[in-house]
């Protein structure tokens, strides 16, 4: 070969090279990965966030991946991801899995990442971050694993063109009804309203999944004893709280039976107006408040209180975590950092910058300026907000607490209990005696082997 060609050669290899290293060391392979679950109406929210950021941080990344999928699906979805050794970047974490994710090296200590690029997490709710915490051996202190996606509770919500049809008052927006005043008013809400012999609106309905616990903690009752290995279904307190439970359904006729909840469950009841209660999640107001999805006036309320005096629910929390292989955990932090504490971007999450609300704000500064914009009229959201608010932070009237299951390996234990519930109401248990007898050394022995699995790991 010529001279002349080699050096037309070493030309060409080296434009080759350049192009390479153009489109494969930058182009999409820059890319940051984020996997996350979400219900569609905050898909549109957090997309528009995600668009924002990219926009922002264009010099930074070449693309953000966006991937979404179901909250039923999310978790095999990202165990396949785990066993691939293909984690995402940003993807979440719930409080039942940080010590099992820190313990696996899947997710990234963000102490030091926050301390070096100066953020603050003093304004987030510290209880709520406390369930991102793990010192390798118990969660609550130590290194901080994640940022709050949001802090989240299940409110009560009532339909108010079913009170006023009844002439009945709405609930007091300050103080919770006792167990009695809420039969009365339930009794008061169901009817027939078509005269065909037939009661086809209820005073409310149930989810047993997801309405039960008010009523255990409210009595001052739980599944779990303090340590959490001891299931103490069998306790007075908490049969108590079963059997009012139930007297609801079977003693006063005020919520479906089970065999019409098969006919329509009971969130499509609530949906067709047909009954006076629903419960209502932080994350359901957004969809509630939209007229298309549910055409009727409504608002918040407290569940009813029992033997406690106290009306409680349970709260909820998901965090975004990083990537312990992540190769953009500066761009990553960024991202959770605006998608969890910046004040714009919670202003943006809440609506208070005019966008559809998918959660109230996490920063306690701005608990207040919510509140504000919900009375003026700024952020589409019920005028009870307190409710919410006292649920997440504690009040004299009503306490959130997270669920037994938050704090377990895994949740099977309790996912026996509810398939009981289901059986109980069919008429498969003679008595509520019946019922906790047979469910209780079921749950216990799941527990155990749940426990076991994770000590002998360790």
């Amino acid at each position: 070969m010529s001279k002349y060609l080699k050096r037309i050669a070493c030309i060409v290899l080296a434009v080759l090279l350049v192009a390479g290293c153009l489109s494969g060391c930058g182009g999409k392979k820059n890319t940051l990965k984020v996997f996350l679950y979400m219900n569609d109406h905050e898909k549109e929210v957090y997309g528009a966030m995600i668009e924002k950021f990219k926009e922002a941080h264009k010099d930074e990344i070449d693309d953000i991946e966006f991937q979404i999928t179901t909250q039923s699906e999310y978790n095999t979805t990202l165990t396949g991801m785990m066993t691939a050794k293909d984690l995402p970047d940003v993807f979440y974490v719930g409080p039942a899995a940080v010590k099992s994710y820190v313990d696996n090296g899947y997710v990234a200590d963000l102490t030091p990442l926050l301390q070096e690029a100066g953020i603050s997490t003093d304004d987030l709710p510290q209880n709520t971050l406390n369930f991102y915490r793990y010192d390798g051996t118990s969660i609550g202190s130590g290194e901080l694993y994640a940022l709050p996606k949001d802090a989240s509770t299940f409110a009560y919500a009532y339909n108010k063109d079913v009170f006023d049809a009844a002439g009945v008052p709405y609930p007091d927006p300050n103080k919770p009804y006792t167990y009695d005043e809420f039969v009365a008013v339930c009794q008061q809400l169901t009817k027939d309203t078509d005269n065909d012999g037939e009661i086809d609106q209820w005073g409310c309905s149930f989810a047993d999944l997801y309405m039960f616990q008010q009523y255990v903690y409210s009595n001052g009752a739980g599944f779990l004893d303090e340590t959490n290995h001891t299931v103490t279904i069998d306790t007075p307190e908490f049969k108590e709280a079963l059997q009012k439970y139930f007297d609801l359904t079977f003693k006063y006729g005020v919520t479906p039976t089970y065999e019409q909840d098969v006919a329509l469950g009971p969130y499509q009841r609530w949906i067709a107006g047909q009954t006076g209660f629903y419960a209502a999640g932080t994350w359901d107001v957004a969809s509630f408040m939209d007229p298309a999805t549910f055409p009727y006036n409504w608002d918040l309320c407290y569940y009813p209180t029992l033997s406690t005096g106290v009306s409680y629910t349970w709260n909820g929390t998901v965090g975004f975590c990083i990537s312990a292989t992540s190769e953009k955990k500066d761009i990553a932090l960024e991202l959770i950092n605006y998608l969890s504490t910046d004040p714009e971007g919670q202003k943006q999450l809440s609506g208070m910058d005019g966008s559809a609300s998918v959660q109230v704000p996490n920063l306690q500064s701005l608990q207040d300026d919510f509140k504000a914009a919900v009375a003026d009229g700024t952020v589409t959201y019920p005028s009870n907000v307190d409710v919410i608010f006292n649920y997440i932070n504690g009040s004299d009237v009503a306490i959130g607490r997270m669920q037994e299951s938050d704090y377990t390996p895994n949740s099977e234990w309790i996912t026996l209990f509810w398939e009981g519930m289901t059986n109980y109401r069919a008429g498969n248990y003679a008595s509520i005696d019946d019922f906790v007898n047979d469910m209780k050394p079921k749950m216990q022995e799941s527990l155990d082997k749940a426990w076991a699995t994770v000590e002998n790991a360790g």
